[in-house]
């Protein structure tokens, strides 16, 4: 089918990530191994690359093992590969399969596939949360004095630039990104440094669910959903490039993601990032949310490609 911009996105609201995350189940295919399986189905949207968001398919896979999670069981923890590249505009099923149901815990693994070819793969742990904040431990917020509000928008860093790529960037992802020291969409502030933060915000406030697990549960998928916009780029400072370098070719390949508290994507959470090894064309990258008190709201970490 043919996709577009003015089809797929909607400029300035949430419209990308929640079209994105609307699931549908479906009939499932034959048990595993005599595992019971759900399926799901859902969309990819639009991006001005000839492939699609690797955040559709973390966010889409997640919302697909939360949905066949008890009410009393919370994401703690999620590992994925990227296998292939996805299509986009075209569904993806989501077969997820039900690993294990302990007292304490849960397992899902989910696998999605498009054009009959595995693209995404992922397992996720689920607790029965037991609060001991007295014993909590976190890292630290370097970037925290820096006021968002204070940052240029990426829209107004891209002033004077009217191609797809730009409109995307600055308006067409559902959520802002404002950055510590700068972008790196063109000419980088703070070249090879091996750091950044990305202030994030959904540019509308999400729905709000019927439950307080559901809407707890669509914060951490919006979350999921950004973390892979801006996670590699300190892989791309550390050597002087920019997204627009000639040349520059990249690809997420696995990604693991720890949630410690509940998000608010509606207000402003800190994107503390930075690259831990880049060779073999593969680098890897750290990354911690904060919300505006400090508070470490969830850990990334994720491998990606990068070739010039």
């Amino acid at each position: 089918m043919t996709i577009s911009a003015e089809q797929l996105t909607n400029p300035l609201t949430t419209q990308t990530f929640l079209r994105a995350v609307d699931l549908t189940e479906v009939d499932p295919p034959e048990a595993q191994d005599g595992l019971p399986v759900r399926s799901f189905i859902a969309r990819t949207q639009y991006v001005p690359w000839p492939k699609a968001y690797g955040g559709d398919l973390v966010a889409q896979g997640l919302a697909a093992m939360i949905e066949t999670a008890a009410p009393e069981k919370v994401v703690h923890s999620t590992h994925s590969y990227f296998m292939r590249p996805a299509d986009i505009g075209e569904l993806v099923r989501y077969d997820v399969e039900i690993l294990r149901d302990g007292r304490g815990f849960s397992t899902r693994q989910v696998r999605g596939i498009q054009n009959h070819k595995v693209v995404f793969v992922s397992t996720a742990s689920f607790q029965v949360l037991v609060e001991e904040e007295h014993y909590a431990i976190q890292a630290d917020p370097k970037l925290l004095s820096v006021d968002p509000e204070t940052l240029p928008s990426a829209a107004d860093t891209l002033v004077g630039r009217d191609d797809a790529a730009a409109k995307y960037w600055g308006t067409g992802r559902s959520f802002e990104m404002r950055h510590v020291p700068g972008p790196v969409y063109e000419g980088a502030v703070g070249q090879h440094t091996a750091h950044q933060g990305v202030w994030i915000k959904a540019f509308e406030p999400l729905p709000v669910q019927n439950k307080p697990k559901d809407h707890d549960n669509l914060h951490r998928i919006g979350l999921t959903y950004a973390c892979d916009y801006t996670i590699l780029e300190t892989l791309l400072r550390q050597r002087g490039l920019t997204w627009s370098s000639e040349g520059l070719v990249t690809a997420s390949l696995d990604h693991s993601m720890w949630f410690h508290r509940v998000p608010n994507v509606d207000e402003w959470i800190l994107y503390q990032q930075d690259a831990i090894s880049s060779r073999s064309q593969r680098g890897l990258a750290e990354g911690h949310f904060f919300d505006r008190d400090g508070t470490l709201l969830a850990t990334v970490l994720q491998e990606g490609m990068l070739r010039i």
